[in-house]
């Protein structure tokens, strides 16, 4: 069973870590990112890997955002003539997400900015950060599209407000435009149980900690109850249980972890309007990709939005929850290859 969320994302891909689609690290050194707080990251590193060719009028670049978690190498898995997108037609950007501990992150930023005292960021601000690495770094004024998975689902929507007239197709995948109050609930109780961690030390610690109920809480919404139930044995779960619990989240950072929980929680694409007002703003052409039974991003939200921008959905019916995308990989990822192909 997989037990912490960045392994499960390759699971999604049906694609071990060694077998990942290699490229290498690359950094975007942007000096100072403004927040939309008003706040700025200071010595601001961004994190990108490329696979492909960029084609002479630069009209095949697609970006693959990342899931929470998640960094571009893991979406390396994702990247293949037989995966979700081909680098022998496009250009793939994959970038990592602020805060993901590659790019600019509590973990990692120097003082007087590390670890708690690194500013509050926004979904807003990984897409901002992004844009800059695309236009600013590699040169690129348009994409063909913008995809990503979970978290990544939740940065091509904002994307697709932000940003209207720099891309053509957006493939948001089990993400949300916006939290319900059952996602919020699910990511306070995970910040709460971090907080109270007795080694996490109101994020003043020298090793970060395991931080174990917030990884129990994470694998409970993970999939369903029948689907859990089917692929662990109760034997097997005892068995495997008090090793994976231990581990926790780590190796990810605590305070990663808890910066992202803070972003997602407060996203909205509507930025404090409605999102009637942010389906104006819609140009591309949209494939939304939701999971019935998602119990870690309710796929209402998402729906909804489709509605009023005239998007083509694919709701999936699995009982794997969050991770449906995997267990329906043979149908779903051809419509994809399929929609980015313009087919």
């Amino acid at each position: 069973m997989l037990y912490r969320f960045s392994v499960a994302i390759l699971a999604i891909l049906t694609v071990p870590l060694a077998h990942v689609a290699r490229s290498q690290q690359k950094f975007a050194e942007l000096g100072s990112c403004k927040l939309v707080s008003g706040a700025e990251i200071q010595h601001c590193r961004i994190g990108y890997r490329t696979w492909g060719v960029l084609n002479p009028d630069h009209s095949n670049a697609v970006l693959f955002t990342t899931w929470f978690g998640g960094t571009s190498l893991g979406v390396g898995g994702s990247v293949g003539a037989d995966k979700l997108v081909d680098p022998g037609k496009y250009f793939v950007i994959a970038v990592d997400a602020l805060g993901n501990g590659v790019s600019s992150s509590p973990s990692n930023a120097p003082a007087p900015q590390h670890g708690p005292d690194f500013p509050a960021y926004a979904i807003q601000d990984m897409v901002n950060s992004q844009y800059r690495v695309v236009t600013e770094t590699l040169g690129i004024k348009h994409l063909h599209a913008v995809m990503g998975i979970s978290m990544g689902g939740i940065q091509t929507f904002e994307w697709l407000v932000d940003y209207p007239d720099m891309l053509d197709v957006a493939i948001p995948i089990v993400g949300s435009p916006h939290p319900t109050s059952y996602d919020t609930l699910l990511m306070q109780t995970e910040e709460d149980a971090l907080r109270s961690d007795p080694e996490f030390h109101q994020g003043r610690y020298e090793k970060s900690p395991a931080v174990p109920v917030v990884q129990a809480i994470h694998l409970l919404h993970l999939t369903t109850p029948a689907h859990f139930a089917a692929d662990e044995t109760p034997q097997k779960f005892l068995s495997d249980y008090p090793k994976a619990y231990a581990k926790g989240i780590l190796p990810f950072d605590a305070n990663d972890w808890l910066s992202g929980l803070v972003a997602i929680s407060a996203h909205d694409i509507g930025h404090g309007g409605s999102l009637e007002d942010a389906a104006k703003r819609v140009k591309a052409k949209v494939l939304i990709i939701n999971a019935a039974q998602d119990h870690m991003v309710n796929p209402k939200p998402a729906l909804d939005f489709a509605q009023l921008i005239h998007a083509k959905t694919i709701v999936l019916q699995s009982d794997c929850g969050h991770l449906a995308p995997g267990c329906e990989a043979a149908t779903l990822f051809p419509a994809i290859r399929a929609f980015l192909d313009g087919k």
